[in-house]
């Protein structure tokens, strides 16, 4: 039975499907897209917290159950949980997806710079706006 494949919108250093390759992972279908409504919150790693003035830009893939519940077992990120977002890809048309979020975000103020950098790295990797990369 082959299982089947769930979109997410990724928005941290996941958006490099390469990344996600090295760990065994098979993404699939990656696009560039956009929610609405959120904006990046940077501490240990990033989150996205609501901000109905704010908008954030990342990558769509599709995985499979299976990979992201491996993915999401990891220590680093096994505090994330999905939240359904709507995430508008450059052909203009939306579609729902998987968001992991922090259920509670870090502090404003409280940063991680070397993360920060290495967002940025995949950000333009990725092909995100400059203007986003450049204010992450």
């Amino acid at each position: 039975m082959i299982s089947r494949h769930i979109s997410i919108f990724f928005y941290g250093l996941f958006m490099d499907a390469d990344v996600l390759r090295t760990k065994g992972f098979e993404p699939a279908n990656p696009r560039p897209a956009e929610v609405a409504g959120m904006a990046l919150r940077i501490g240990k790693r990033a989150t996205l917290v609501p901000d109905m003035s704010s908008s954030v830009h990342g990558i769509v893939m599709d995985l499979t159950h299976n990979d992201i519940d491996r993915l999401y077992a990891d220590e680093s990120v096994a505090s994330y949980r999905a939240e359904a977002v709507l995430a508008r890809l450059s052909d203009s048309t939306s579609i729902a997806a998987l968001c992991f979020n922090l259920p509670i975000p870090p502090e404003r103020g409280v940063t991680n710079d070397e993360y920060r950098e290495k967002l940025r790295e995949v950000g333009r990797k990725v092909g995100l706006p400059t203007g986003y990369v450049d204010s992450v």
